[in-house]
């Protein structure tokens, strides 16, 4: 990575933190409209702009550690310190888990995956773009000595935000889990036929359903269309909650009030945006905005091809509620 100056890293990294926020907002509504042609909602035919599913989901995913890796080693925000300091022990841990999060995600997930549909060459671009903003501001963060001092003294939400994090980890293992063996379910039949679904009989009436979809049953499913969507949003709460202080008080109030009512807010210089919205806040936040849009179109097409054979008491992502 080119070594920027200590003044240089800090301005770096509070213009990417304000508009890795901003755009994130901006996206999301368009993407209730839009599909983001991968998966389910994948384009049909040959196009020179159709890549291979895994590979493209495993380049596209790797950019987020690699980055955090160089960002977290490299410690940006700590040159000009006076005094240099070796990371804590807390430190470590949360940089294991995020890696831990994305050695599944990158690496070991896909290649379990039995088949992936095609993707549009724009999902993968736009993946690098989120993960090296992404990996680049969350170890930034966790290397900077405002990290340090942060994690430096025992803290009772660090253990309970990293328990968070191993449940929302776990569930999410879990449901992706429910996931796949549908897809070997299919690969197994003679006909590629998904008919089944995670151990109950749902006949397939739609002929033009894709092979490896079926309606899964288990765990949260049983409330929700999108529980690996929620475990994953526990799983970022419960890392931010252990790895930073909570983002609203008096003062961040105020500020998001001032930026409703005036929205040339977005002009003022980057080190004034959001004080207190640190990486790992940033992340949950734009990882429920972008991926809420998603799981209610998926949770509309669910239902618009099982129709009654899809329960009609499931919500969304979030059960009970939506």
């Amino acid at each position: 990575m080119f070594k920027l100056s200590a003044n240089g890293a800090k301005i770096v990294y509070n213009a990417c933190r304000k508009w890795f926020t901003i755009v994130s907002m901006i996206i999301s509504p368009v993407l209730f409209v839009i599909n983001a042609p991968f998966g389910r909602f994948a384009l049909n035919g040959k196009s020179i702009f159709l890549l291979d599913g895994r590979k493209s989901w495993i380049v596209m995913e790797l950019v987020s550690p690699l980055m955090f890796i160089d960002t977290f080693l490299n410690s940006p925000l700590s040159r000009g310190e006076p005094v240099s300091f070796e990371p804590s022990l807390a430190q470590y841990v949360l940089a294991g888990a995020y890696l831990t999060h994305y050695l599944n995600r990158a690496i070991v997930s896909p290649l379990r995956t039995p088949s992936r549909s095609k993707s549009h060459i724009i999902v993968p671009l736009a993946g690098v773009l989120f993960n090296t903003l992404n990996g680049f501001l969350m170890g930034t963060y966790l290397s900077s000595p405002a990290a340090f001092a942060y994690l430096s003294r025992s803290r009772p939400t660090f253990f309970v935000g990293l328990s968070i994090w191993a449940i929302g980890f776990a569930g999410n293992l879990i449901h992706d889990e429910i996931l796949l063996n549908i897809r070997r379910k299919a690969n197994s039949k003679p006909d590629g036929k998904a008919t089944r679904s995670s151990g109950k009989t749902t006949e397939n009436e739609d002929k033009n359903i894709p092979e490896h979809y079926a309606i899964p049953y288990g765990m949260l499913y049983k409330y929700i269309s999108y529980p690996n969507y929620f475990c994953e949003w526990i799983e970022w709460f419960g890392y931010a909650l252990a790895a930073s202080p909570f983002p609203f008080d008096a003062s961040s109030l105020g500020y998001a009030v001032r930026a409703l009512q005036s929205p040339s807010i977005i002009f003022e210089p980057s080190s004034l945006f959001a004080p207190r919205l640190t990486p790992p806040w940033i992340f949950l936040l734009n990882e429920i905005v972008l991926m809420l849009p998603r799981a209610y179109k998926g949770h509309r097409w669910y239902q618009e091809r099982f129709r009654d054979s899809y329960p009609k008491e499931r919500k969304v992502v979030v059960p009970f509620v939506w």
